[in-house]
């Protein structure tokens, strides 16, 4: 990743497989890696509101080595708890501390909590692989639509259901369908709330599998 940092607050679309392309990219402007004691970089399955309160709590902190601190935090999504816990903290961040939020779709984020960030694009690489096509998806019928949710609807030993995964094919859906915006309605509505702590994933899924309409 080639670009120039703007500011203290960095949105990265992508998952947590761009984390080497950011560190890359500090290493680039002279930042020491290896080692550095005020490296944070943490992988989440979900980003809840004590996350965000523990991450504010650290970012108040001076640098224990260095001039400054460097935060780098992969998550599929944040609640909305979560952003405005950390909205004054981002509007006026520490000059010695730095954010990297790695998010697969930062649009689905707070408006006020992306008026303060740069966006930066990850290299192609980085992206994880979609685990329903999207495409695929939009030219088949409601039913066959249902079954090739099922994937995304799967649960882990903890119960947990990969939301990065999720917001990653809500993504690709809004790609294909954007000059069709009767819809993107139901795709908005699941990006909005998928993320939020006790949101009802399936009946949101499968509005989208009986309510976009049929492409290709």
């Amino acid at each position: 990743m080639k670009v120039d940092l703007v500011g203290n607050v960095h949105l990265v679309a992508g998952t947590a497989a761009a984390i080497p392309q950011i560190l890359s990219l500090l290493k680039e402007k002279g930042v020491v890696i290896d080692g550095n004691p005020d490296m944070y970089v943490r992988v989440y399955r979900a980003f809840g509101i004590d996350d965000a309160i523990e991450l504010r709590d650290r970012s108040n902190k001076r640098p224990i080595a260095g001039l400054q601190r460097f935060f780098i935090v992969a998550t599929p999504g944040m609640t909305s708890e979560a952003q405005n816990a950390l909205l004054k903290t981002l509007e006026e961040p520490p000059a010695d501390a730095a954010f990297f939020f790695i998010i697969p779709a930062p649009e689905m984020l707070l408006s006020t909590l992306r008026s303060r960030a740069q966006i930066l694009i990850p290299d192609q690489t980085s992206k994880r692989e979609e685990v329903v096509d999207a495409r695929a998806f939009l030219a088949s019928d409601s039913q066959r639509r249902l079954d090739m949710l099922k994937p995304l609807l799967e649960k882990d030993e903890g119960d947990k259901r990969d939301i990065g995964n999720i917001i990653g094919f809500l993504s690709s859906l809004e790609r294909l369908l954007h000059k069709k915006p009767d819809g993107l309605q139901a795709i908005y509505r699941a990006r909005k709330y998928v993320g939020d702590k006790g949101a009802l994933v399936k009946p949101l899924l499968e509005q989208i599998a009986l309510l976009t309409p049929k492409v290709g």
